[in-house]
């Protein structure tokens, strides 16, 4: 059982998708902060400057009752808060990830598709293939007896 657990960990493919694991990791990273810091805040603007990592509606007020200015206000008070803003946030996040995702998949089986439609080369005739051929050959050249 260990020797078939350590083919399977050593796989090509673990490998890779241990190695995706990682890259996606450092992604999830770079697409968080695309959408709070980049995306969101000039979408904010435009819908009269809501933030909406702070978009929010209490369902039980905590200690002091609001209104709270913030997410992390009303957490600190133990309210009990609905957070649509950071929920709209991370559909964001999904969306872009997702795509992201879709186009290294077309890429790659754009890649597999050239490779499969490359004609392949016959291969070479092996030596009896040949000694055959010319046997036949000489017996074709032969006059009729």
């Amino acid at each position: 059982m260990l020797a078939e657990f350590k083919k399977f960990a050593l796989k090509g493919n673990m490998l890779d998708m241990a190695v995706g694991i990682i890259i996606g990791a450092a992604f999830s990273a770079i697409v968080s902060s695309l959408v709070d810091d980049i995306l969101m805040p000039p979408i904010g603007l435009l819908l009269g400057g809501v933030d909406f990592s702070d978009l929010f509606v209490v369902l039980k007020s905590g200690t002091p009752a609001g209104p709270y200015a913030t997410v992390a206000a009303a957490t600190e008070a133990g309210a009990v808060t609905w957070n649509v803003g950071l929920f709209v946030n991370a559909i964001i996040k999904f969306a872009i990830v997702a795509f992201a995702l879709f186009m290294v998949v077309r890429g790659i089986n754009r890649l597999r598709q050239e490779k499969e439609a490359a004609p392949a080369t016959p291969p070479a005739p092996s030596k009896e293939e040949v000694l055959l051929t010319e046997i036949r050959d000489l017996l074709k050249d032969r006059p009729a007896a």
